[in-house]
């Protein structure tokens, strides 16, 4: 469905009956916030808060060769991956840029894969273009997706669908509602213990009606997501990531495992892997690394604010950036120069005209609380 050009979640009548103010947002209507941001905020670090995530795109990949295919596209294990576990991945260029990061299951029948959703509509068209001869490629445009998020998102979802308790933060599995099947994940985008759960969207507002009526659990909107995952360190494709940046540069080298990286026959062999490779082990310099930084004045600093050396010469850019409900003091996320990327580094945004002084730190700013068993 359509409104005013832009699409509509499955959620869209329960948005506006709680009362949320909705943006566009990916092509579609979605809901930045409801009761504020700083007390959605807040919520979902005390409790459980329910994120409507069902612009992103859901598809399948099956066949025998599914997995190496989709491997063929990453700097990624995909054939290495155990059943019901799940993996971050990244889609890069032929020059190691990122043209989207994604998260993928392995099912034990197929590879269920999450993309964003403002690239998912050039994911499908890539991956039919490249691998669609290997696998077969199914978009699940029929299904929505919903996050719970919070430290007693476990102790809700499981009244629901038992059984969810026993997953370990990044696996998955086939889960029940009733007679209702869900494919629930023990992950999200809030940097706190969370689910994200798929199911047909003719079923969605009733499970979603369900989840908040259990008294942790209140709706949460775009806003909350955005300060959650800033806080906990998580990139933004569009804002931290994109075309241009490699993963060597975004500083998430964590991504890419070693099988794909250094010797044996699967190392390598995927888009921009030269490029990649030969940042990662020293033999091309990289020109700006992204780095967490922290204001020492209450001043909100947002992107694209410039960042200046003591010298007054630019040497990054601010790429996300808030004032940390949490830590209330201004974050943010950029990339700078290699030289101006070590811990403690003094830097200062530019806001307003004004120079605001910034010291780069350690992410994650607020510690993360994935459940690992």
């Amino acid at each position: 469905m359509a409104s005013d050009d832009l699409f509509l979640t499955p959620l869209n009548a329960l948005h506006l009956e709680l009362g949320a103010r909705m943006v566009p947002f990916a092509g579609y209507s979605m809901p930045v916030q409801y009761a504020g941001l700083m007390a959605e905020h807040q919520h979902t670090r005390t409790a459980a808060s329910l994120f409507d995530v069902s612009h992103m795109g859901q598809l399948r990949l099956s066949g025998p060769d599914a997995a190496a295919a989709f491997e063929s596209l990453m700097p990624v294990d995909v054939q290495g991956l155990g059943v019901n576990k799940q993996r971050y991945g990244l889609l890069l260029n032929e020059a190691g840029g990122i043209l989207d990061d994604l998260m993928f299951v392995n099912t034990g029948e197929d590879l269920f894969v999450i993309v964003n959703g403002a690239c998912k509509v050039n994911d499908l068209a890539h991956m039919q273009a490249t691998i669609g001869t290997r696998c077969t490629i199914t978009p699940m445009p029929d299904h929505a997706l919903l996050a719970l998020q919070g430290p007693q998102a476990v102790e809700v979802l499981k009244r629901l669908a038992p059984g969810v308790e026993s997953l370990v933060f990044m696996t998955g599995g086939n889960f029940a509602w009733g007679e209702v099947p869900l494919f629930v994940t023990r992950s999200g985008y809030t940097g706190e213990d969370g689910f994200e759960i798929s199911l047909h969207k003719d079923q969605a507002e009733a499970f979603a009606r369900a989840l908040l009526a259990e008294p942790e659990v209140k709706p949460a909107g775009l806003g909350a997501r955005n300060s959650l995952r800033l806080e906990a360190g998580l990139c933004l494709y569009g804002n931290d990531l994109d075309q241009t940046t490699t993963p060597v540069e975004a500083a998430i080298n964590w991504a890419m495992q070693k099988v794909r990286r250094t010797g044996g026959e699967r190392a390598g062999g995927f888009p921009g892997a030269d490029f990649v490779l030969a940042q990662l082990d020293g033999r091309l310099p990289t020109e700006r690394l992204r780095v967490g930084l922290i204001a020492k004045e209450r001043v909100p600093v947002r992107e694209p604010a410039e960042l200046q050396n003591m010298d007054g010469q630019k040497v990054g850019q601010v790429t996300s950036g808030l004032l940390s409900p949490t830590l209330n003091q201004p974050i943010a996320m950029g990339y700078v120069r290699p030289e101006y990327s070590i811990e403690g580094t003094e830097l200062f945004a530019i806001v307003r005209g004004k120079p605001v002084p910034m010291t780069v730190t350690k992410m994650p700013f607020v510690p993360t609380r994935y459940y690992r068993g």
